[in-house]
């Protein structure tokens, strides 16, 4: 077959909407969009959290320990560390934060929902009823025959 037989016997068009309707499936499955906006308000808790770091307490730790221009200015032969113990101030922060609302809130809830689960619901009087006619049933058939022969009923 020719070459350009067999680039027109591809149908790039046909692939092109084959590969467009794939990634709208995946795109807008809820998971996906749940992502997605966890992405953006985690971006946007960080951008929180780095400011108060940046402009709360670090600003406290500089009038601790004082320099020129506060823990930006911090230096030792060149190596800026006070940035550094800044950027670690807010990566411990975050990480923190998700860990209390992940491992310990999310982890309660999943537990709380767990036992409610295993919890079986009560009762209602029609099954009390059952259970009662039920257990007379057996306890009956357990008797066996009465003493003159005749089974009652």
């Amino acid at each position: 077959m020719d070459p350009l037989q067999r680039m027109a016997a591809l149908n790039p068009t046909k692939k092109a909407f084959s590969l467009f309707d794939e990634f709208k499936k995946f795109a807008f499955k809820g998971n996906v969009i749940d992502l997605a906006v966890g992405v953006i308000i985690g971006a946007a808790f960080g951008a929180i959290v780095k400011s108060m770091v940046d402009n709360i307490l670090m600003p406290l730790i500089a009038l601790i320990l004082p320099g020129d221009k506060g823990y930006l200015a911090w230096e030792y032969r060149g190596i800026a560390y006070g940035k550094f113990i800044g950027e670690v101030i807010n990566f411990l922060l975050v990480a923190l934060a998700l860990f209390l609302f992940i491992v310990k809130f999310l982890g309660w809830l999943m537990k709380s929902k767990k036992e409610e689960a295993a919890e079986p619901p009560p009762l209602t009087k029609d099954q009390e009823l059952l259970t009662e006619i039920r257990d007379l049933l057996k306890k009956q058939e357990g008797a066996g025959p009465t003493p003159g022969g005749a089974e009652t009923r």
